[in-house]
């Protein structure tokens, strides 16, 4: 379960106490996740009415000077009938509070389930709905560099080490030593950039049937090339759960209800190939790094870095960049 911090009941009564929003009834950690800890929050207001929220406790990974960026941006998105959730502001109107050092936000409930074996036509949903934030976020007034890119790779890698690497799989150092520096010299400098999600995964994602009810978890939000956030929600949402089968119908589908919404330009399609291959480098050293450094007793289970081998392994084929040709 992603709860790294452990609050007793009077601490999660007095937290949901600051914010108007009933009574508190139960909280119940929440197991997705692997970078900070959550809560589903019941309430009961004064009418008796029930009401849900998820409280999110920002752990190690998540700087509390970007909160204000986060946070701002679900309002924005929001505002612009985005599915996104909307920050609760406490009684004082601010979008954050502060427990024993840690931030901690209360941010709406969305109804939806995420989906474990998307279908063509929730991924050309999700498709669609990444290109109703891009555009929605191009007047969003503030920016952010992304923290998890290539220098941050680079270090999560080094921190892992040849013989690291090796020990996850005795070919994985091989791979991302090839990799890493051909992905480096070769990333676009001349693609539209703007706000992106960054981590559109399918568990970041609440459906009901074929529709999208919430884009969650932006909390790898960051100014960058449009396009790398494409190329992230593909390489999360075409393969099977461990790499092994990439899934053409899946494939066409999301690209086919992103450009539905927002068409892409001619460079940005022929930068897909090599921005795939980074997609998948970002979350092999993520994973890498955190199977090797993950605390005993945290309740979360670290995720299997080799499920990104395999899909950078399938986007460095030459024979596969025809996936990526309209």
């Amino acid at each position: 379960m992603a709860v790294y911090t452990r609050l007793g009941s009077e601490d999660m009564a007095g937290i949901i106490a600051a914010f108007d929003v009933g009574t508190l009834v139960s909280a119940k950690g929440i197991a997705e996740g692997v970078s900070n800890s959550n809560w589903l929050i019941e309430t009961q207001d004064t009418n008796g009415e029930a009401r849900r929220f998820i409280l999110t406790m920002y752990e190690t990974r998540t700087d509390i000077s970007d909160l204000p960026f986060f946070l701002g941006l679900l309002d924005h998105l929001a505002a612009k009938q985005c599915p996104v959730p909307r920050t609760i502001h406490d009684r004082d109107g601010a979008s954050y509070r502060l427990h024993e050092g840690k931030a901690l936000a209360l941010i709406e409930f969305l109804p939806g389930v995420s989906v474990s074996e998307p279908t063509a036509g929730q991924a050309r949903a999700v498709g669609a709905a990444l290109a109703q934030v891009h555009l929605a976020a191009a007047d969003f007034p503030d920016a952010r560099e992304n923290s998890m890119g290539l220098k941050a790779w680079q270090e999560l890698l080094g921190a892992c080490g040849h013989d690291g690497l090796e020990s996850i799989d005795p070919d994985l150092a091989r791979l991302v030593e090839h990799e890493l520096p051909l992905i480096a010299s070769h990333w676009p400098s001349n693609l539209p950039r703007g706000v992106i999600h960054a981590d559109l995964f399918p568990d970041n994602v609440l459906m009901l049937g074929d529709k999208v009810t919430g884009l969650i978890d932006f909390y790898f939000a960051c100014t960058d090339v449009t396009a790398y956030d494409i190329a992230v929600t593909h390489a999360a949402w075409c393969f099977n759960a461990d790499g092994t089968h990439f899934q053409p119908e899946l494939s066409g589908a999301l690209l086919e209800g992103y450009e539905a919404v927002r068409p892409l330009l001619p460079e940005e399609r022929a930068a897909l190939p090599i921005l795939a291959r980074a997609a998948a480098m970002r979350f092999l050293a993520t994973r890498a790094y955190d199977l090797m450094n993950t605390p005993d007793d945290a309740l979360v289970t670290p995720k299997d870095p080799m499920a990104f081998a395999r899909r950078l392994q399938f986007y460095a084929d030459a024979a596969n960049e025809g996936i990526f040709v309209r």
